[in-house]
């Protein structure tokens, strides 16, 4: 997970790719609860290819989705590249390995691949920019990034300002980490 994470958000020389910022750990807190498990949604079928629109069609849970997923990249990897995992391609290998199953060229037998890459694609970012509380966007990178402010109590003279950087670090539903006393 971690190397796809990083893939679909890479490093660069001003902000941590998704590893970093712990994309993974988030999306498997998220998997480990009721979005997991599909809590509360109607899971009796019939599964029927639907359109973009009316979203995911899959008796599989988002948990389910994640484990066969990863496990056919693997098994893929490992019969076209000699043995080796996604993990082990290089980044060049790994992008081609997502662009050609976001494109459909790339099938996997025991899960629909294009539905993984999807469920990447919501999750990643999601784990990049949510509330660090959650287990992602650690350090608030993500936040910092884009100039959100976070849960600050009051930013409405910053609202109409556009194009300038917000001065103030970011706060999460946690606080900050300056604000917590320390123990002498």
């Amino acid at each position: 997970m971690e190397a796809i994470v990083d893939r679909i958000i890479p490093p660069d020389a001003e902000t941590p790719g998704g590893k970093d910022a712990r994309c993974a750990v988030f999306i498997d807190r998220q998997l480990k609860g009721p979005y997991g498990s599909a809590s509360g949604l109607y899971r009796l079928g019939p599964f029927m290819k639907g359109t973009k629109e009316q979203g995911p069609q899959s008796p599989l849970t988002p948990a389910e989705l994640y484990r066969k997923g990863l496990a056919a990249l693997d098994q893929y990897c490992k019969a076209k590249e000699a043995g080796k995992t996604f993990e082990q391609l290089s980044a060049d290998q790994q992008d081609d390995t997502l662009k050609r199953i976001e494109s459909g060229e790339i099938k996997f037998d025991s899960v629909d691949a294009q539905g993984f890459f999807s469920a990447l694609l919501k999750d990643v970012p999601e784990g990049f920019f949510s509330d660090p509380i959650h287990g992602g966007n650690r350090d608030m990178v993500g936040w910092k990034m884009i100039g959100f402010p976070g849960i600050r109590y009051d930013y409405r003279d910053w609202i109409g300002r556009h194009n300038e950087r917000y001065p103030y670090p970011p706060v999460s539903i946690a606080g900050r980490a300056d604000w917590t006393p320390h123990k002498s």
